[in-house]
């Protein structure tokens, strides 16, 4: 029997919305005239950066994250289409919480016997399909599969980001998704 094709799935703006309960709970603390922190990966403040790392030091943080629509549309497209799913994610070296909260969201929505893979270097690890939303990682990854799929579901961090190998869903292009993962399964066999 022909093995499934693997279709890794991040976590942290893919399946879950990292960045909008981050935004929420950074609201939550800021003072009536501090303006809404624009927050990216580069070039925190310190402040905002003590901030964040207040918020996510807690299991029960990553535990409780919101689903993600654009990731669970995509993930509903790979299981239909029989890939075999496995989580992708990194977590922060420093905050132990954060793995074990990742841990017990993904037991909630998944079931304990999933496949989960934590790496600092998401490039090493072998999958058909990657569906991440963050370019630095999708880079990594292409760089070592010229045939590989990627799809990345849209945020404001990824809108400028273009590469042959992605498709960049945005919930209105769910047809392109589906055609290029069963184009792939098709070629694969």
């Amino acid at each position: 029997m022909e093995e499934p094709l693997v279709a890794l799935f991040d976590s942290d703006g893919t399946l879950f919305d990292y960045d909008g309960k981050l935004r929420e709970d950074l609201g939550k603390i800021r003072s009536p005239a501090e303006k809404e922190a624009i927050f990216g990966h580069e070039n925190r403040p310190e402040y905002l950066q003590k901030r964040i790392e207040l918020i996510t030091s807690s299991e029960s943080w990553w535990e409780n994250l919101p689903k993600f629509k654009l990731g669970w549309d995509i993930l509903e497209v790979a299981k239909y289409l029989g890939f075999r799913i496995m989580i992708l994610t990194q977590a922060p070296r420093r905050n132990p919480a954060a793995w074990s909260g990742k841990k017990r969201c993904f037991d909630k929505h998944f079931g304990e016997d999933f496949d989960i893979t934590l790496t600092r270097d998401k490039g090493l690890v072998y999958g058909k399909v990657l569906v991440d939303d963050f370019p630095e990682y999708i880079e990594r990854w292409l760089s070592h599969r010229p045939r590989g799929l990627v799809i990345m579901p849209a945020n404001e961090m990824n809108k400028d980001f273009r590469h042959s190998q992605v498709i960049r869903y945005d919930g209105t292009n769910i047809d392109e998704v589906k055609k290029a993962l069963q184009d792939l399964k098709e070629h694969a066999g």
